[in-house]
């Protein structure tokens, strides 16, 4: 009985993913055309896709983006400049951090500090990104 519990224990930490992976459907509105048209991802982010990883490149190396990578649930650069402009580009009722989280599947505070590191950083850059 010892032996099987050892080895249901073992068997279940083996298949554990040592970084959390997020949810892939970001990367599928940002890469795959056939997900979400160029059209509807203009609508909802405001910026097409070749801009947005542009200004990806310009701000990925930044050091507040630099922090994350210690952490355990490390966020892509470029999904923190997609949650920002996604944040930017709403009003009303689809203003909250709740809808923008079930949009881009992940959680609400995570919301929160995408927007504060994607626009510090950004704001670094004014003078390069900002026309």
């Amino acid at each position: 009985m010892a032996v099987k519990l050892f080895a249901l224990k073992s068997s279940r930490y083996a298949f554990r993913v040592p970084y959390r992976t997020w949810g892939s459907d970001w990367e599928r509105m940002l890469y795959n055309g056939t997900y979400m048209a160029d059209d509807e991802f203009l609508s909802n982010f405001w910026m097409d896709r070749e801009c947005i990883q542009q200004l990806n490149k310009m701000v990925e190396h930044d050091e507040l983006f630099k922090q994350c990578w210690e952490n355990r649930s490390k966020m892509p650069s470029i999904l923190h400049i997609m949650v920002f402009l996604k944040y930017l580009g709403i009003y009303g009722n689809e203003a909250s951090l709740q809808k923008i989280s079930q949009a881009m599947g992940i959680s609400k505070g995570a919301i929160n500090k995408s927007v504060m590191r994607a626009s510090s950083a950004i704001l670094k850059l004014q003078k390069q990104s900002i026309r």
